[in-house]
């Protein structure tokens, strides 16, 4: 058995990808997309023409609506390939705006459902300020789910998980990015492989508080840079993973053992904690790596945002 399979037995595996003609051969339960992988898909030619599609049906109208449009587009298309959920992103140039987030998702899940989508099949992604939070706290009430991103940090979670989302995106490739940086010629890359990455760390001490608490927000790792940190957290609820690694692992034959369990978690010794605005805005900014890869995580999606519209406005 290759560990994709292995790996399915353990773990919902979801497609990080607005490719959505490379699907179908990984049989991906869940997709999940961001600005930066729709400015990429569009970029080809056989997605070409749905950015020109949008464009000259909604012509006139504001950039951000066209956007939006453009996004529900593909997301409608992933649908069609997977028998899941679909994650499709606020603008992230509203990530410290609650109302204008909470406005954003509801406008896309009304053009989901004007699509004949019900919204048990898509998931609204928001960046993991406290705004976000707040906003998809309100949206949760409403029955719109969401998926919590760009979350690198312990508080980030815990408040998630408070607010009671459906889903949060630990970015653990971009964690053990910031640490690999930081510590320079120092870095032992074989000694912070597989478990001991301290992206890889991260998702497990979220996924061993969620379940040791019963907290029911799924955790989903995501922003992976080798099979090592995906096979290293076999068990989490659910794992993203770009068509690239989603083809090593299917070329990959080497045994796959369950990395996360969520009974053994329960029998920890961990202790419950919660956060107001003011200890998460502490807690956050005594946490120079998800301070730092939060605000460049919200930089990169916004400039790609910018990159789409410039396309648009050109279409």
């Amino acid at each position: 058995m290759n560990q994709l399979d292995a790996l399915k037995k353990f773990t919902t595996v979801v497609a990080d990808t607005g490719d959505f003609k490379q699907l179908a051969q990984f049989q991906p339960q869940d997709a999940t997309t961001n600005p930066s992988l729709i400015l990429k898909a569009v970029q080809k030619p056989e997605y070409g023409p749905l950015l020109r599609e949008a464009v000259a049906a909604h012509r006139g109208q504001p950039l951000d609506v066209v956007m939006d449009h453009l996004l529900v587009r593909f997301g409608c298309e992933i649908l069609a390939t997977i028998p899941g959920r679909v994650s499709t992103e606020v603008d992230a140039r509203l990530s410290f705006d609650t109302a204008a987030t909470v406005a954003r998702a509801r406008r896309i899940m009304a053009l989901y459902e004007a699509q004949g989508i019900p919204r048990e099949r898509v998931l609204i992604k928001i960046a993991s300020t406290w705004e976000g939070i707040q906003a998809a706290a309100e949206l949760e009430r409403e029955g719109i789910r969401c998926n919590l991103t760009l979350l690198f940090a312990f508080c980030q979670a815990v408040a998630c998980g408070q607010a009671k989302v459906q889903l949060i995106s630990p970015f653990v490739g971009r964690i053990y990015d910031w640490y690999k940086k930081t510590a320079g010629a120092a870095w032992d890359e074989a000694a912070k492989a597989g478990a001991n990455d301290p992206g890889v760390q991260s998702v497990r001490a979220i996924f061993n508080h969620y379940k040791k608490h019963g907290i029911a927000t799924e955790v989903m790792g995501a922003s992976f840079r080798n099979i090592g940190q995906i096979t290293a957290l076999a068990g989490c609820d659910l794992l993203t993973i770009s068509p690239e690694l989603l083809a090593q692992l299917a070329a990959t034959e080497a045994p796959l053992s369950l990395a996360l369990d969520a009974q053994a978690a329960q029998a920890m010794d961990l202790a419950a904690v919660a956060y107001d605005e003011a200890s998460f805005r502490l807690a956050l900014n005594e946490d120079a790596m998800a301070t730092e890869k939060l605000a460049e995580g919200i930089r990169a999606f916004c400039a790609d945002a910018v990159k789409l519209e410039d396309l648009m406005k050109k279409a």
